[in-house]
């Protein structure tokens, strides 16, 4: 794979074979990100459990406390004083009649998506669309709830899901390269913490194996975990 000229002066920065403090590793994310745009930071969590069991899947949402720097689009589903709950909380959209048909045609200018539990109903016909966009609403991420007003503020308010992928990894955006390193280092701390007090009582061994942090055109930067239990 070949990379551009920014990327490999990037490269260089990084040691490769290191495994670099939180803070410092971040501030080294923040300047390897040389693109003309803001460049989100993400965090890649390998874990020493097996995503083909259902007693060692890892999967919840946290509240980043400075956020994600994206503005999040919310979709939802309910019905009745629940619709004006969500309209006062912002919620971009609201679904209603045609919404289902909408999106079926091909319609996702939504982030997240937010359902009361009596309208799953309607939501399990979009399955199939939203699960591989990992849009479909969920009680473990806080995204099937009767308080539709409080999950739009915190989806807004920076709410992230981490779910483990087939490869046994939690992807994870922490920020944007502009917030620097103490709010990156804030908003990584609150998620590590999060995946780690969300350990399967299946999990055995070592349990964060390795986490990299990159931004979206930069290199990736290896963390010393051992403080998470890595």
């Amino acid at each position: 794979m070949k990379h551009g000229k920014k990327y490999r002066e990037s490269a260089k920065l990084v040691d490769s074979a290191r495994y670099y403090e939180t803070g410092e590793a971040l501030e080294l994310v923040c300047k390897t990100a040389k693109a003309k745009f803001d460049e989100t930071v993400e965090t890649h969590i390998r874990l020493g459990v097996d995503s083909r069991h259902a007693d060692q899947q890892v999967r919840g949402a946290v509240i980043l406390p400075n956020g994600t720097g994206k503005t999040v689009r919310t979709l939802v589903f309910a019905k009745g004083d629940k619709i004006k709950d969500a309209e006062e909380a912002g919620s971009d959209f609201i679904a209603d009649d045609d919404t289902v048909a909408k999106i079926q045609g091909g319609w996702m200018d939504f982030d997240v998506v937010i359902a009361s539990p009596d309208m799953m109903g309607a939501v399990g016909k979009l399955g199939k669309l939203l699960g591989p966009r990992g849009l479909m609403p969920n009680p473990k991420a806080g995204t099937v709830t009767p308080d539709v007003g409080k999950a739009v503020k915190e989806a807004k308010a920076g709410k992230i899901e981490y779910r483990l992928d087939k490869t046994n990894i939690i992807h994870c955006p922490i920020g944007k390269a502009s917030f620097g390193r103490e709010k990156l280092e804030e908003n990584f701390d609150t998620l590590m913490n999060a995946v780690v007090k969300a350990k399967p009582a299946a999990a055995k061994g070592q349990y964060v194996k390795s986490c990299t942090v990159a931004s979206t055109m930069g290199p990736g930067v290896r963390v010393n975990t051992v403080k998470f239990g890595g």
